[in-house]
């Protein structure tokens, strides 16, 4: 299990929360997509306002949590999220290109967590030589 508090735990926050967000894209395009005095325009617009603040209270907690470099990083995943609302939603298709920036984006998270676990280690190795010293 999962602990609370924990950078797994954070993580998987973090990417919840762009799921969330995420949403907001679709519900944007079809508040676009309806007339403007429509209930629909209003409702999806509300919703988009609604999402906007849970993604920027949500968003604060994050940054408290992990560093700023490696939430940002994984923000880049909204791409995926948006090739995935598009197919689901608006009948996109899923092109060649679409699937390989998809992939990259991916890696780039992974390789981004790897590098911050690698940057972290090294910072708790610093921390520990220099306990020695004195």
């Amino acid at each position: 299990m999962i602990r609370r508090g924990s950078r797994a735990y954070t993580i998987i926050a973090l990417h919840l929360l762009l799921l969330v967000y995420s949403f907001g894209g679709v519900f944007s395009k079809i508040a676009a997509g309806a007339s403007f005095p429509s209930m629909l325009f209003f409702v999806c617009y509300g919703l988009v306002l609604s999402i906007l603040g849970i993604y920027a209270i949500g968003w604060q907690q994050i940054i408290k949590r992990m560093p700023l470099t490696t939430a940002f990083a994984n923000k880049a995943v909204g791409v995926v999220w948006g090739i995935a609302w598009g197919m689901v939603f608006f009948g996109d298709s899923l092109t060649i290109g679409k699937l390989v920036g998809a992939l990259l984006v991916v890696a780039g998270v992974i390789l981004m967590g790897i590098l911050d676990g690698e940057d972290r280690a090294d910072e708790k190795d610093e921390l520990l030589l220099g306990a020695d010293d004195e």
